[in-house]
């Protein structure tokens, strides 16, 4: 994973922004520290006042969320959404509070061992909760330094812009961060579909994770050149490099609306849209449609389910943007790292291996007839070109059952998220039964190599550019080629130029991404022949590792360098 080299005085880790930016580092503070074991309230004391101590300081903390998530955007926003609403959760508070009254502890002894009982349950049960323990201990930070009287953790202030480097950055400090202080990104941990790395991307903050080692090595004040596209970190960069990296962070780039290689190969750029709020911006980015749109927004965070009139109504604000170009709806995605509410599910050792995506439909298909209800009533109100796609498909059995559920609702274009080995492989059937597939790389990758997509710990394993996964593409890209059915990519991958030029030479035929990184995209593939797209393809195919794969394919695209890419 991370490597120093102290000849060069280059940090190395994976790249998952692009950009190359030089500037001062900033060290993020050290965490805030457990208050002593077994230390309790004089005999003396209000233990009442204490209590409620905890209950003010849940709703600062909750209150302080609520407004950052106000003023940020996508998936930003989404990520202080929830760690508002785990502050504001009266379970931890009420554990907080019995140990206040009953065992006398102080509020942020109390605070602390409570919260580190309910992460703990949570890393146990593996999948959505593991991740969901990440933003209990920092919900519990939060409101240990309320109640110290010490600064909310999170991102100190500097005089000029900054490079931030960091063990690890929990999910409210990434989202929270302002790009225009933040220059870029350097952790020890996280992956690269973690959290960090995909706030990162869709804010446009080049960063590099699981660059072990780096907080160490790294001084605050320190001079560094990071380069979210390979994934390195020169300390004490030449002058002559810091003023290119400056020159070209000046340079606007922007996409003309039509995604094609140098010899006029077609390719569309599309952008992946999680809430309605999404689509203004992805429309303003030029994209030629919307590759993903996420439908999970409609369902998260409420008692019950929402009826067809607001699915409408939500539906109707993103196909309003996109007046006679595609928009392809995924159906609800619920399940593992996204639960409902409303549904009495039973609990699940392994919910990323359970009962999520299109197999929650199989369980409760009043969920999908409403929701291929409301998007069919849609479609007919806007001008869009309405594709649909469902989540987690395994199966060329779940397949049929699927499309046949759509033209039900007469909609014609229904197609299939690509996420699991099986699918891949059973392309070819598959892409019989549907118009069209997209890979979800993210997903494919997790459970291709086995490795939860979250951990740190795990970043190597869960890169989009391991070989395996490459193949799995290819096999998916052929099944469509028999068939004469598209296939686009609608993963975190299709956001990265250099992994965006091979998943073209492996014959994808559409990229959906952050609506950000479509001119970065756009501009690579202007420079570039679909032949060699294919070339460096074959290289990526035939590489032993990740990290081989993409070094050998940034040898072999010189037009990287000369874009800053």
């Amino acid at each position: 994973m991370g490597s120093q080299d102290e000849s060069r005085r280059v940090i190395t880790g994976i790249g998952v922004c692009p950009g190359t930016v030089a500037g001062p580092v900033v060290l993020m503070p050290e965490p805030i520290a457990e208050p002593a074991p077994g230390l309790r309230l004089p005999p003396r004391a209000d233990h009442e006042a204490e209590a409620r101590r905890v209950d003010d300081a849940a709703r600062d903390v909750a209150a302080d969320l609520e407004r950052a998530a106000a003023t940020a955007e996508g998936d930003a926003r989404d990520v202080l959404d929830a760690t508002a609403a785990m502050a504001a959760d009266p379970t931890l508070a009420a554990d907080a509070r019995r140990r206040v009254l009953e065992e006398h502890l102080v509020p942020e002894r109390a605070v602390w061992e409570a919260a580190d009982d309910v992460a703990r349950q949570f890393a146990e049960l593996g999948g959505h909760f593991a991740e969901r323990a990440r933003d209990v201990l920092d919900v519990r930070d939060r409101l240990v330094a309320a109640l110290t009287g010490r600064p909310a953790p999170g991102v100190p202030e500097h005089a000029e812009p900054f490079v931030l480097v960091a063990p690890d950055l929990a999910p409210s400090a990434t989202a929270a961060l302002d790009p225009t202080r933040v220059l870029a990104i350097v952790t020890d941990g996280a992956g690269p579909t973690s959290h960090t790395a995909i706030v990162a991307n869709a804010m446009g903050i080049p960063a590099v994770v699981a660059a072990a080692g780096a907080s160490a090595a790294l001084a605050a004040e320190d001079l560094v050149l990071v380069d979210g596209s390979a994934g390195t970190v020169v300390v004490d960069p030449s002058p002559e490099a810091v003023r290119a990296a400056r020159e070209r962070a000046l340079e606007v780039r922007t996409f003309d609306g039509t995604g094609r290689t140098r010899d006029g190969h077609r390719v569309q750029l599309l952008a992946n849209v999680g809430d309605p709020a999404g689509a203004a911006p992805a429309a303003a980015a030029g994209a030629e449609g919307v590759g993903l749109f996420r439908s999970e927004f409609c369902f998260l965070d409420r008692q019950d389910p929402p009826s067809v009139e607001e699915q409408v109504s939500a539906y109707r604000t993103v196909l309003r943007e996109f007046p006679g170009r595609k928009v392809v709806v995924r159906t609800l995605d619920s399940g593992a790292d996204k639960p409902l509410h409303f549904l009495s599910a039973p609990e699940e050792e392994n919910p990323a291996l359970g009962v999520r995506g299109l197999r929650t439909a199989a369980r409760w298909p009043g969920l999908l007839e409403d929701q291929l209800a409301a998007i069919a009533q849609a479609a007919a109100a806007e001008e869009a070109e309405v594709w649909v796609m469902a989540p987690m498909v395994s199966t060329v059995g779940e397949t049929e059952w699927f499309v046949e559920r759509c033209h039900a609702h007469g909609l014609d274009v229904a197609g299939v998220m690509v996420e699991v080995p099986s699918a891949a492989l059973l392309a070819g059937p598959i892409l019989a039964r549907a118009a069209f597939a997209s890979i979800g790389t993210n997903d494919l990758t997790q459970y291709t190599m086995a490795a939860d997509r979250l951990l740190g710990s795990l970043a190597e394993l869960s890169d989009p550019w391991q070989p395996a996964v490459l193949r799995l593409v290819a096999a998916t890209c052929e099944g469509g080629a028999q068939q004469g059915r598209p296939v686009g990519v609608c993963g975190e991958a299709a956001s990265h130029p250099a992994l965006a030029v091979v998943l073209v030479g492996l014959g994808a035929s559409s990229l959906s991404m952050t609506a950000r990184a479509i001119a970065d995209v756009g501009a690579l593939l202007r420079e570039v022949d679909l032949d060699d797209c294919r070339r460096v393809a074959r290289l990526a195919l035939d590489a032993e590792s990740a990290a081989d794969a993409r070094a050998v394919v940034r040898e072999n695209l010189p037009q990287l360098a000369a874009l800053g890419l």
